[in-house]
C-alpha cells in the first residue's frame, strides 16, 4: 500500500529546490572523489574515504527527496474558515496568556522553532477542521491540556 505524504505547495517547492542544489553540487563531489582516487593506495587514503562517504550521503539524500516528491500529496488551502494544511493559526493555551502563531504543514515540513506545526501532531490533530473561537482538549503523551483557536488565517 502506498502512503502519500500531505504537504503544502511551499514544502513541495523547498524539496524541489534542495534537489536542484544537490544536483549542482554532485559534479564537484565527483571531481573531489576522482582527485582523491588518483592519490594512490585506496586502503590508506583518508581523502578518498571521506570523498566517497560525502558523495554517498549526497546520493542518499537525493534518493530520499525524490521519493518524498513521488509520494507527495499537495494540499491547497481552502477558504472555509477552518484549520487546515497551509493555513496559519493563532492559539492561546489555557495556562498561558500569550498567543502563539503556527502554520499548519505536512509532517516533513514541521519545524516548531520556525512556527510550523505538523497537522498530524497531537495538537495539530486536535485543531484540524475547527474554527476560530473553538476550545479543544489535546491528548498529548505528557498529559491533556486545553487550547483555544484565536484566529484562522486563510
Amino acid at each position: 500500500m502506498v502512503y502519500f505524504q500531505k504537504m503544502t505547495p511551499d514544502g513541495y517547492q523547498k524539496i524541489k529546490d534542495e534537489i536542484a542544489q544537490l544536483k549542482k553540487e554532485r559534479p564537484r563531489r565527483i571531481k573531489i572523489l576522482q582527485e582523491a582516487r588518483s592519490m594512490g593506495d585506496l586502503s590508506e587514503n583518508s581523502e578518498y574515504t571521506e570523498a566517497k562517504r560525502d558523495l554517498g550521503h549526497l546520493q542518499s539524500r537525493l534518493r530520499y527527496l525524490d521519493k518524498q516528491l513521488k509520494y507527495a500529496e499537495i494540499v491547497e488551502k481552502s477558504a472555509d474558515g477552518t484549520v487546515d494544511l497551509g493555513k496559519t493559526v493563532q492559539l492561546k493555551f489555557a495556562d498561558d496568556e500569550e498567543v502563539e502563531t503556527y502554520q499548519i504543514v505536512g509532517r516533513l515540513e514541521a519545524d516548531l522553532d520556525n512556527g510550523k506545526m505538523a497537522f498530524d501532531s497531537p495538537l495539530g490533530q486536535a485543531i484540524m477542521k475547527k474554527t476560530a473561537g473553538t476550545t479543544v482538549t489535546v491528548a498529548a503523551p505528557a498529559g491533556a491540556y486545553q487550547v483555544t483557536i484565536v484566529t484562522v488565517v486563510e
